[in-house]
């Protein structure tokens, strides 16, 4: 019976033991790559595990055919005419070549996978029944991938990578011709071969990529093609394992696990060979339950949805193609634009631009007031005649005054005021900046936690699904019951659900960025990891400067300077102070300031500009009065008693200026009790991280003894599970202590009013400078 095969991986090398029996396997490979020989040493590994108890296992031949048919055979006839023992075989071509051989004089196994649909097998067949050959059918299946895709993506036509020789040796035409018939869906093949370096062209009038064939490229080159993929924002499916998906494709239905079940049957089978059992009475399955795996960054990177029915469903991989948003800020980066850009900055701002009004405002009062007006006047005819020309029938004039202020106490007061008034806004601003620059350290923090967290319940979820397979498996064998699959499946839910609301926090964090940095809300950012290490906090010293709040004798030294600095920089304590020379200016005003007197000047020009009608002229031997007259007064006022007020609004500005002193010793209290809370806080972060590496490296250490154990039996695989588990649970406790650390260290560099990273180095260093004459000062 006709079998038709396609394959995977590997090799190995010998050990030798003294008084057993020598097995000599020989492998036929197409071709080989890193990843092929490091799957071999495992399969070395594993079959010298098996069957090394009972021979001694050579590796004495390793034969590539570089997918030529012809050599392919030469390589068989070598290993059946040299000391090989056992034939391992694994490629296309490979086994194309032993397809059509008659007989197998040597025991010969075709391992790697069979694609099922290339087969078709009598109802109930096991074995091959087919002397000295064993092959074995894994649950991989080109029709079963493409409706997997399908679900996944509704394609319309879909292009299928395959390699050139399999396309000439095997009917995959047919085979998708066939699949395709009945459905409105239409593919195209693409072929490719080693020296395929672009496939662009041909991805014109497709909209999705299914990998059929490339498993055997080099990484350099099937990483290149699934850049021009990815490129392309084409989703791409893996008719293979984890290794495709790490270099950027975008979903596979094959895990990476099942190569353990590959390997061991492998040796199980190379086992009963060497006691004497004819390979084709070998069982020919092999079975296990196939992962849905995503790739995530590629799903990011294409632009790709994924639905929350599937977080349960499938595993999600990072990938070795991860790439960045477009926007990846630090937290400097952060910082700076919160200060430049931020919406609430910029409309307090304005609060000072408003000031500087009011100061203009208060000056103008000493500025020249000049009016000038016209007017026209119609007057009675009788009044008129015997006016004496004193007042015409019809007359226009004009005028001009000027007003100018020469002294006056409270316009004087006024403009001190409204410029003390412009200082505190000042203040006021400095102090929201001061805070949105802390709201944007604790964002940017919270964000990395929110990260650190999606990426843990992620892993949990992931080990949960483990779980369930456990669970499952053991129900089926009777060796535990139902309700441990239905607790596992509870669990998954739970887990799901927490995943969900992980990734919509980290969104929600992200979002909160791009509002304080006025940022579109859906714009796509991602934000840098930082560490207290990193060269930024060495760079500004803010590393040196809680290094002196770890050292217990310098601690209430180090406070007391903190305090000083504090009282020194707040923008609170500012705005008091100017607001206390209002108080006072106006007490000034209300004292002695009534004493003194308003002085203006006042002038006038009038100008008759035309007389006419009754009245319009003078009697005869009346004195002609000019048409222009001016006029000029010196204005001095004095209030004498001005209704007990300003007796009352000083009385009034001293309850002001008592409540602005309470306000101002509240805020010393208030800043000494909040950098002496900081400080503690700090110190119990320092400790809390000491003890999150030590809580790590004890669970890492766990979590190794326990790996050891499982793999010689010694644990159930629950234990195995639980140790992960707390090994990912420290990491995430580790993670987030170091980033409440730096929280709570913005926090106290906010309530001393000096953030080291918007700093110079310069001014870094005058800090330390003077903390450390004050240190020097007390000792």
């Amino acid at each position: 019976m006709k079998k038709l095969f396609i394959f995977f991986l590997f090799m190995t090398m010998t050990t030798f033991s003294q008084g057993k029996k020598d097995i000599h396997i020989g492998i036929l490979a197409d071709v080989s790559s890193n990843e092929t020989s490091e799957l071999l040493e495992k399969l070395k590994n594993e079959i010298k595990g098996v069957v090394g108890q009972d021979a001694n296992v050579v590796f004495n031949s390793y034969l590539e055919s570089n997918s030529n048919l012809k050599t392919s055979k030469d390589n068989y006839n070598k290993l059946l005419n040299n000391e090989t023992d056992i034939i391992l075989s694994f490629g296309v071509i490979n086994n194309i070549m032993l397809y059509k051989e008659k007989a197998y004089p040597k025991p010969t196994i075709i391992f790697g996978s069979v694609n099922k649909d290339f087969m078709n097998l009598p109802k109930g067949m096991e074995k091959s029944g087919i002397d000295n050959l064993s092959y074995l059918i894994a649950p991989i299946s080109y029709n079963d991938d493409l409706k997997v895709f399908k679900s996944l993506f509704d394609y319309k036509k879909i292009g299928i990578l395959v390699e050139d020789y399999v396309i000439k040796e095997l009917p995959v035409k047919e085979l998708f011709d066939s699949y395709f018939s009945d459905k409105k869906e239409s593919y195209k093949l693409i072929p490719i071969s080693n020296n395929t370096t672009s496939i662009s062209p041909l991805l014109n009038d497709v909209d999705a990529v299914y990998f059929a064939g490339g498993n055997f490229l080099k990484d350099e080159q099937q990483a290149l093609l699934i850049k021009e993929i990815n490129n392309n924002k084409l989703p791409s499916f893996s008719a293979f394992g984890l290794r495709n998906i790490e270099n950027g494709v975008l979903a596979t239905n094959q895990s990476g696990a099942n190569l353990n079940q590959f390997f061991r049957r492998i040796a199980l089978n190379i086992e009963s060979i060497v006691s004497g059992i004819n390979a084709s009475e070998l069982p020919l399955f092999i079975n296990y339950k196939k992962r849905l795996i995503i790739n995530y960054a590629t799903a990011t990177q294409i632009d790709f949805p994924i639905k929350y029915s599937l977080i349960a469903k499938a595993d999600f991989i990072g990938g070795n193609n991860e790439v960045k948003n477009s926007i990846s800020l630090s937290l400097l980066d952060i910082m700076n634009k919160v200060v430049n850009n931020n919406l609430a900055l910029k409309s307090e701002k304005k609060n000072i631009e408003l000031s500087e009004q009011d100061i203009r405002t208060a000056k103008s009062s000493f500025l020249p007031d000049l009016t000038a007006s016209a007017s026209g006047v119609y007057i009675d005819p009788e009044i008129a005649e015997i006016s004496a020309g004193q007042s015409p029938e019809f007359s226009t004039s004009g005028k001009a005054v000027l007003q100018q202020l020469l002294y006056s106490e409270q316009a004087s007061a006024n403009i001190e005021i409204q410029k003390e008034l412009k200082e505190a806004e000042k203040e006021a601003y400095n102090s929201s900046e001061l805070d949105a620059l802390l709201n944007s350290a604790v964002a940017y923090f919270n964000t990395l936690i929110l990260k650190t967290n999606a990426a843990i319940q992620n892993q949990n979820l992931q080990i949960t699904k483990r779980n369930l397979e456990f669970a499952e498996q053991n129900f089926e064998i009777g060796a535990s019951g139902k309700s441990d699959v239905l607790r596992f499946r509870s669990q998954l839910a739970q887990n799901s659900q927490k995943l969900i609301e992980a990734n919509n926090q980290l969104e929600q964090s992200f979002n909160t960025i791009n509002q304080l940095v006025n940022n579109k809300i859906s714009t796509k950012i991602d934000v840098d990891d930082i560490k207290l290490t990193d060269e930024i906090f060495k760079k500004y010293k803010s590393k040196d400067f809680f290094e002196l709040l770890d050292n217990p004798k310098l601690q209430s030294i180090v406070i007391d300077f903190l305090v000083e600095e504090a009282k020194r920089n707040a923008p609170e304590l500012k705005n008091i102070s100017h607001n206390l020379n209002v108080i006072k200016r106006n007490y000034k005003l209300n004292d002695k300031g009534r004493f003194i007197p308003t002085v203006s000047l006042q002038g006038q020009y009038s100008l008759a500009l035309s007389e006419s009608g009754v009245g319009s002229a003078y009697p005869i031997g009346s004195p002609n009065i000019p048409d222009g007259t001016y006029n000029v007064g010196l204005n001095v006022s004095l209030p004498i008693f001005k209704q007990n007020q300003n007796n009352i609004n000083k009385q009034k500005v001293k309850i002001q200026e008592d409540q602005l002193l309470i306000q101002q010793e509240n805020s010393y209290l208030t800043i000494e009790k909040n950098i002496n809370d900081s400080v503690l806080d700090l110190i119990n972060q320092i400790a809390n991280i000491e003890i999150s590496k030590v809580s790590e490296e004890t669970a890492k250490e766990s979590l190794e003894l326990t790996q050891n154990a499982y793999k010689n039996g010694a644990v159930p695989v629950i234990q195995l599970i639980d140790a992960q588990t707390n090994y990912l649970q420290a990491q995430l406790a580790k993670a987030t202590a170091s980033y409440n650390y730096l929280i709570t260290s913005m926090q106290l560099e906010r309530i001393i009013g000096y953030y080291f990273l918007m700093n110079s180095e310069e001014a870094n260093s005058q800090f330390f400078q003077r903390a450390n004459q004050f240190i020097l000062n007390k000792n």
